[in-house]
């Protein structure tokens, strides 16, 4: 059985927008929360590139891990990531390595094969471009490209970036980012936060088909994991209710700012939608110490996850804090003695 305290704990911030607050809250809210889970010795902070949507605040993903990065000390900061086929591969190489310039030895670099938005939104960022199945894996390669040593008769120099060598991983819900970050060697973190449904077959690709690489020798493994923690779990089912609003937004595409929490929310739903907010949180740990200590094993047994990475979205900012310092406190007990 594997144990707690030997899995390292990051945390992937959304910077949700809260209703009654303004983006510049949500900002500062991601600055504080670095800060503190940096002083709980979490591993990594990333942030995620979403773009027309009123209740997340990090689209300029690269502008704000550099925020986060000043803002901190020892913490890495990154994308979590970067959706590749909205920018071009030397624009990313150029505000990657500007950042592990300004705070070596500190940034990741994820990147994702979805635009994280809508056509029409996508169209916007890139125009008329038609992404295609072959892009992805060439536009890593390029991107990669750009940030190693510079290569005989090489024309187009990222200026910073080159020779950076920032560390990529790839993301994915999928079997094919599974499949890439395999074949390059390169480290996987799935995004079950959202999608949970191949979390175990993906993990299954990636190791069974892992090529070690001069970036890793064996397979490197994150997996996104919703985390609500009170000191009961009826206080953290109610503090999940805000959660279960924005999943529910998301299915029913009426997306918007994180909303307070709801007493009694599950119960006023349908069959139908408490189904569809159960499988998308399906890797979700919500409960008091014990239960957060139990889910988090479960998914530890179940996937062999090298890292946990969190996804917090509790309203109350401080309750958060305290969300996080629990699920802290847990990993570093580990597992319980055996009886």
């Amino acid at each position: 059985m594997p144990n707690l305290a030997d899995i390292r704990l990051s945390m992937l911030d959304l910077v949700a927008v809260r209703e009654g607050g303004s983006v510049a809250d949500a900002l500062a809210i991601a600055r504080q929360t670095a800060q503190h889970v940096e002083r709980l010795g979490f591993t990594r902070y990333w942030l995620a590139e979403h773009h027309n949507m009123s209740g997340i605040a990090s689209s300029a993903t690269a502008v704000l891990v550099g925020h986060i990065a000043g803002a901190t000390q020892r913490i890495r900061v990154g994308s979590g990531g970067v959706m590749l086929p909205n920018h071009a591969p030397l624009v990313v190489a150029e505000a990657f390595g500007t950042l592990a310039e300004l705070y070596p030895g500190r940034i990741d670099l994820g990147l994702g094969r979805a635009p994280g938005t809508d056509g029409l939104t996508m169209r916007a960022l890139r125009r008329d471009r038609v992404e295609t199945e072959a892009d992805f894996p060439r536009e890593v390669a390029e991107l990669a490209a750009f940030l190693g040593p510079v290569q005989p008769g090489q024309r187009v120099v990222a200026v910073p970036g080159q020779n950076t060598n920032v560390p990529i991983w790839l993301l994915g819900s999928s079997l094919f980012s599974a499949r890439l970050a395999a074949q390059r060697g390169l480290p996987f973190a799935f995004a079950s936060h959202f999608a949970p449904r191949l979390l175990l077959q993906a993990l299954q690709v990636y190791r069974a088909e892992f090529q070690p690489s001069e970036t890793l020798s064996k397979p490197y493994a994150a997996i996104g994991v919703p985390l609500i923690a009170a000191p009961t779990d009826e206080e953290a089912e109610y503090l999940a209710s805000s959660t279960y609003q924005r999943v529910l937004g998301i299915l029913t595409g009426k997306r918007g700012q994180l909303p307070p929490p709801v007493e009694g929310f599950v119960a006023s739903l349908a069959p139908h939608e408490r189904q569809g907010i159960g499988d998308f949180l399906a890797a979700a740990v919500i409960g008091s110490p014990d239960s957060v200590r139990a889910g988090l094993q479960r998914l530890a047994d179940l996937t062999e996850a090298d890292e946990f990475i969190l996804v917090s979205d509790v309203f109350d900012p401080a309750l958060r804090l305290r969300s996080l310092d629990i699920a802290a406190a847990v990993m570093r007990e580990g597992a319980p003695a055996p009886a």
